[in-house]
């Protein structure tokens, strides 16, 4: 589903006036009946992604990180069953699963005298029966379970529904008989940056010739956009030349804008490839 940068604009004001919760998701979804549930979840996550990024080094200060680990104290001294961590995030506008890693990194460090390590950190927040501490492991699950941008159980969601789109594509392209190859199979040849699959026969999509096929299950917006331009893209076309980028989400269509240069945007697979066998088979 493509937006013109109006629409995009209308759907991202909407959402600087919402907390990011399931509630503010349902009335999203009212407020815009005409658009795919899909392509409003991915806004409402990335749009909130930005605000949390915004508002970051507010929560880290010294000051911030006591106060919060204070309040937690207190508040699980007065109830320890009550949601204290998941209501305080929530309190002070930020992520649960950011602020449960806060607190645990505070607790941690008191406990063992020493800046705990990132990767205890992380495998704490995927498991957290490993917190020596039951109160705190049962607060740091509530944030986890009622997050839906942050954390393990979002990462683990997004991973799935990227490799999902992944073997679809896949699938697709071996349904129009398009030799290919993958991206893991380009990483064992010891390239580092590679595209999705690359196309073995270039074919032509819409006048355009690709080489390579990219998919974002996402909706391309204009930060990602310009950041996976930056990032990813552009040394793909100077490696491998034009390509094609699956946006299955949708994105604003006002971005497309490269196409002369070689960098396509759809939002779904193309349905008009014209492989090169056929055109020769026309001749």
């Amino acid at each position: 589903m493509k937006l013109s940068k109006a629409q995009y604009d209308e759907i991202a004001q909407f959402l600087g006036h919402v907390q990011p919760t399931r509630q503010s998701l349902r009335k999203l979804k009212e407020k815009f009946p005409s658009q795919s549930q899909s392509t409003l979840l991915s806004i409402f996550s990335q749009e909130y992604q930005k605000q949390i990024k915004r508002t970051h080094a507010k929560h880290h200060t010294a000051e911030a990180i006591e106060t919060y680990y204070q309040r937690y104290l207190n508040g699980v001294m007065k109830n320890a069953a009550a949601p204290v961590l998941l209501e305080l995030a929530n309190e002070v506008d930020f992520a649960p699963s950011l602020m449960a890693r806060i607190v645990l990194e505070r607790f941690l460090q008191e406990k063992e005298q020493a800046i705990p390590s990132k990767t205890l950190i992380n495998s704490m927040l995927r498991d957290p029966s490993q917190i020596p501490d039951g109160v705190l492991a049962n607060q740091v699950y509530q944030c986890t379970v009622n997050d839906c941008c942050y954390g393990p159980l979002v990462d683990c969601i997004k991973h799935a529904i990227g490799h999902e789109h992944e073997v679809l594509l896949q699938e697709m392209l071996l349904e129009k008989n398009l030799s290919f190859i993958a991206e893991d199979q380009l990483r064992a040849k010891g390239y580092d940056k590679t595209p999705d699959f690359i196309l073995e026969v270039p074919v032509a999509v819409e006048g355009h010739i690709i080489h390579w096929i990219e998919s974002k299950a996402s909706f391309g917006d204009e930060s990602s956009h310009q950041a996976y331009l930056q990032d990813q893209f552009w040394s793909y076309w100077n490696r491998f030349g034009p390509g094609l980028v699956i946006y299955w989400y949708g994105f604003i269509e006002e971005l497309d804008c490269h196409r002369e240069r070689g960098i396509l945007l759809k939002d779904c697979f193309p349905t008009d490839i014209v492989t090169l066998r056929h055109s020769m088979a026309q001749h």
